[in-house]
C-alpha cells in the first residue's frame, strides 16, 4: 500500500501556489512538490497543519491505496 493524497486538488481549490502553501505550513516548496507526487510522506505535524489550513480531516487529505502491480 502507498500513501496517496489530495494536496494538489485542495491547493488548487484554495488558489494557492506550492510556494504559498509551503510558507503557510512552514516547509519548503520542494517538500510540497514531493508530497504531491507521492515521493514523500509528511510528518504528522505537517499533515495536521494542512488539515487545519484546508479545513478537512487528515484522512480526507491523506489515504492509503493499493499499489498497482
Amino acid at each position: 500500500m502507498r500513501l496517496a493524497n489530495r494536496v494538489r486538488e485542495l491547493r488548487a481549490r484554495f488558489r494557492l501556489s506550492q510556494h504559498e502553501l509551503a510558507e503557510q505550513i512552514e516547509v519548503s516548496r520542494q517538500t510540497i512538490a514531493l508530497i504531491e507526487r507521492g515521493d514523500y510522506s509528511p510528518s504528522v505535524v505537517i499533515a495536521l497543519k494542512m488539515a487545519q489550513l484546508f479545513k478537512e480531516p487528515v484522512e480526507m487529505i491523506f489515504y492509503l491505496e493499493e499499489e498497482q502491480q
